[in-house]
């Protein structure tokens, strides 16, 4: 796992464009990865990448910050930051999974759905500016030759 990760970055930063276009790249995937528009990441990044000829392989890197094994963390985590700005109940009803439907689950939920919106976008922002500062400044460490 160790191995694919080093060679996922190697290939980031290795990729054909300026720093700025490959971190701006990564900022929005990780932008798109915060957001609350569930099932839509992967499109939403291709087709952000199209439109603004960015690169869809760092985009999806981004993206792809926000999957399977990340996605309960990550988002907890933006619900709470959203309750802290908005100031609401922080309460998760107890839920009936023998008769669970989303009619029932987005009633049960509803309080959460602002603070859910709210904390998204702040943490995703957030993450993504972060991101930005971070990945340009390791494609230009990356590029530059060895002063030895």
């Amino acid at each position: 796992m160790k191995r694919r990760f080093r060679e996922s970055l190697r290939q980031v930063l290795a990729v054909d464009d300026t720093p700025h276009r490959i971190a701006l790249a990564f900022a929005i995937g990780v932008f798109i990865a915060m957001s609350a528009l569930l099932g839509l990441h992967t499109i939403l990044g291709l087709a952000i990448a199209h439109l603004m000829r960015l690169s869809k392989r760092v985009m999806l890197v981004g993206v792809y910050v926000n999957n399977p094994w990340t996605m309960v963390p990550i988002f907890t985590f933006c619900v709470w930051i959203g309750l802290l700005f908005t100031g609401g109940d922080a309460k998760v009803p107890a839920i009936d999974w023998g008769n669970l439907s989303l009619k029932s689950l987005m009633n049960d939920c509803a309080h959460l759905i602002l603070p859910f919106v709210v904390g998204t976008t702040v943490v995703g922002i957030v993450s993504a500016v972060a991101g930005y500062v971070m990945l340009k400044q390791a494609v230009i460490r990356y590029r530059k030759p060895d002063a030895t």
